[in-house]
């Protein structure tokens, strides 16, 4: 991750490779409240450039050159959207920074910006200049610095900020790695070992669950589904436990490292990105290391269900019926939908902390993506309050999720004549289906939140603002927003 820190000089006195100026709408036109210091022929030039914005909601990057001075050698505007939300601070300068050339010493102007303005900047900064490189050779680096210019001196709420916003970073660009790693790197023995390496001298204690363990436990989802291939499951718990805590939040994560399908394969196109299949996983990974990290007054258990789908010989096959962990049998009408049979096994693990309340995240079904896009994630779930909390939580830290109701009439569809539910149903309203099929593992006192983040996941279309295509790390920030606002 590119260090991010904060200096008293003026923007136009901090020496880097570029100069990143925020410009906000004003009665229809631009406005910089960073310009002091700069020469009238490049604040000319400056408002000039902004004039050739002529949407009033978009978000852009203009690149220009420097003079003497500023003492950056060229300007990105960053033009930030008409409503002025701290989303449109993160939008811009996310873009700005993806707009740099690799390995950039980056100054970002931020005079006059209120705390919560610095931090949704320093957050753009820190997201936007994301890059993954694992498997590249040519120069796609992260900026090498960003450093962050108030103009004035640094006090304690501008540490805060941007301290907090560099661990939200760390979290989120974590996820965002897991999701992107090649499923061949990335498998559940794996996955389980980067959550010890992780954690490792922290807050936050790992318990990782073997296949052999899992099979004497009667962990059935997890079996079922891990079978057929030969990197075998895993259940991981990651416990959060400060001193005096008085409330408990079980978030729980499905964790399908590679998903083909099973036995019900999948085209060939659809398996492109299911490697992203473990979002939600890597979703509560960094969630839960996030509340370690701001150090937040409340207990938090992390539950990562990891599985690969694979078909084989070995491989669970249509019209199996299997003994879900806490022993409610299910019908395996498609191998597909295997998701939600992992999840059901770490939710019956999850209750017997009786946790006050209990979050899952998935990239559950496809019927998300044809519901409500790539972009908004559906929240479901038993109890309206919490959902709304979260979907509440979702907007103040710039993701988007949407209520969707779970319609008791549609759980007849879940009927099976073998076992006590199927693991399919009506696929019209899947989302909804498959988050019926989750309630029936959550206790009916337990209020319990399903949050279906198939498309937000993953970016399969060109980068915008600060996100990068590939992995988003998305609901990180929500959990981690929803934690910060329980305590």
């Amino acid at each position: 991750m590119t260090p991010i820190r904060l200096t008293a000089k003026a923007p136009a006195d901090t020496a880097g490779s570029v100069l990143v100026l925020p410009g906000h709408w004003r009665e229809k036109r631009l406005a910089f409240s960073s310009l002091a210091g700069l020469s009238s022929p490049i604040a000319r030039r400056i408002a000039s450039a902004g004039t050739a914005v002529t949407d009033a909601g978009s978000t852009a990057a203009i690149r220009l050159p420097g003079d003497a001075s500023v003492k950056a050698d060229s300007i990105v505007i960053a033009v930030v959207g008409q409503d002025g939300s701290d989303e449109s601070v993160r939008q811009a300068i996310g873009a700005a920074l993806r707009a740099v050339p690799a390995g950039s010493d980056v100054v970002v102007a931020a005079s006059k910006a209120h705390p919560d303005q610095l931090r949704a900047l320093a957050e753009g900064a820190g997201l936007g200049s994301y890059r993954y490189t694992r498997y590249r050779n040519d120069d796609v680096a992260e900026p090498r610095r960003i450093t962050v210019a108030l103009g004035h001196s640094v006090n304690g709420p501008s540490r805060v900020a941007v301290g907090d916003a560099s661990k939200l970073v760390s979290a989120v660009n974590l996820a965002r790695d897991l999701v992107n790693a090649a499923p061949n790197d990335l498998v559940p023995e794996t996955m389980a070992q980067i959550c010890r390496d992780t954690f490792q001298g922290s807050p936050v204690a790992v318990k990782v669950w073997s296949d052999a363990q899992l099979r004497r436990g009667n962990f059935g989802g997890l079996t079922a589904v891990g079978q057929g291939s030969i990197h075998p499951p895993r259940l991981v718990r990651l416990q959060y436990r400060p001193a005096k805590a008085k409330r408990h939040v079980a978030l729980v994560g499905k964790g399908i490292t590679f998903d083909s399908g099973g036995l019900s394969l999948k085209p060939a196109k659809a398996m492109e990105w299911m490697k992203a299949d473990m979002g939600g996983a890597a979703a509560v990974l960094g969630a839960v290391k996030l509340a370690a990290d701001w150090k937040l007054p409340i207990a938090v258990t992390g539950w990562l269900a990891l599985a690969e789908n694979m078909p084989s010989g070995t491989a669970q096959r249509p019209g199996d019926v299997i003994t879900i962990r806490g022993g409610k049998t299910v019908e395996v009408l498609n191998t597909d939908a295997e998701g939600r049979l992992v999840l059901a096994d770490a939710l019956i693990e999850a209750s017997k902390q009786t946790p006050d309340e209990i979050i899952d995240v998935a990239t559950l079904t496809g019927a998300q993506l044809v519901a409500l896009g790539p972009h908004v994630a559906g929240a479901m779930g038993n109890n309206d309050s919490l959902r709304s909390d979260i979907v509440a939580a979702g907007a103040r830290a710039g993701e988007s999720l949407w209520p969707m109701p779970l319609p008791p009439q549609l759980r007849s569809s879940l009927d099976s004549p073998m076992a006590d539910i199927a693991n399919i149903g009506d696929r019209n309203g899947g989302m909804l289906t498959a988050g019926l099929f989750l309630a029936e593992f959550v206790p009916d006192d337990t209020p319990w939140v399903h949050l279906d983040i198939a498309g937000p996941a993953f970016n399969d279309s060109k980068a915008y603002g600060y996100v990068q295509r590939g992995g988003t790390g998305f609901a990180v920030r929500t959990l981690a927003q929803h934690l910060r606002d329980s305590d």
